[in-house]
């Protein structure tokens, strides 16, 4: 649950402030059905979702999923990579995806063995990974069947922080970020009890849907940094990634934040 851009947010994460976020998510993906479901409690709010994915299930709504291949979790590479990504889709198609909650399968493999079978969207220049959509489900059905899902059990670890530059090939696709200017943000990612795979999962949504919103655009830079936990930092967030804690299933917690310019 990623809240839409967020001006100068206090820094303090409240249970209340966190819900609000998540709220805010919903609304933005769902918009038409939102106000039609109660958002008072991180229950209530997993309940809303789970109806609305299974509308879009139904087929009365619009549906998009997409796949990422992954050989192997280099974090800035898998960073800027899910930016480019993001980048290189159509309005209409990221439109879509975002009313699906940027929904997105992660398998295990070798893009370069693959690529000759299947059509992928965008695949990284050092062949680490590569993604397929967003589309309807089915079209994906092949590569899903034929793949593992990436297992990412190790925990993960606290790193120096360091800076990557988002690309700006296949950028001008989307159309979105054409007239603003690069901007440099800090990327916190909280660690405790946190995996490889959680870690794919929670930065995939934030910065999928960051570039969606125009919060992250072709050539801005993000200093990724970790953190125990998103608690006391002293820059307000422009986004936020929060979702149930894994560990106290009624809570929500802040898993990944962008900070505003600097």
């Amino acid at each position: 649950m990623s809240g839409a851009p967020m001006s100068g947010l206090p820094v303090t994460l409240s249970p209340e402030l966190l819900l609000t976020v998540a709220a805010e998510r919903l609304r933005a993906a769902r918009p038409d059905l939102s106000a039609h479901w109660n958002l008072s409690t991180p229950h209530a709010l997993l309940a809303a979702k789970e109806h609305i994915l299974a509308d879009a299930a139904s087929g009365r709504t619009d549906r998009a999923l997409a796949v990422a291949v992954v050989r192997d979790f280099r974090l800035t590479s898998w960073i800027r990579e899910t930016c480019a990504f993001a980048l290189s889709l159509p309005p209409e198609r990221a439109d879509i995806w975002r009313r699906s909650f940027t929904r997105t399968v992660y398998l295990a493999g070798r893009p370069d063995n693959l690529r000759e079978r299947f059509v992928f969207t965008h695949i990284a220049d050092d062949g680490s990974a590569a993604w397929a959509g967003p589309s309807p489900d089915e079209t994906t059905t092949g590569l899903r069947r034929l793949l593992k899902t990436f297992s990412g059990r190790r925990p993960l670890t606290a790193w120096r922080p360091a800076t990557v530059e988002i690309p700006r090939t296949g950028a001008s696709a989307t159309g979105r970020h054409d007239r603003r200017r690069p901007v440099h943000r800090d990327l916190y990612l909280a660690t405790a009890h946190v995996t490889v795979s959680d870690a794919l999962v929670q930065l995939g949504h934030l910065l999928a849907e960051a570039v969606i919103d125009g919060t992250v655009g072709a050539g801005d830079r993000l200093t990724v940094r970790s953190v125990p936990r998103l608690t006391g930092l002293a820059t307000p967030y422009a986004a936020l990634r929060v979702d149930t804690d894994r560990h106290r299933p009624s809570e929500l917690q802040a898993y990944a934040g962008l900070t505003q310019e600097n």
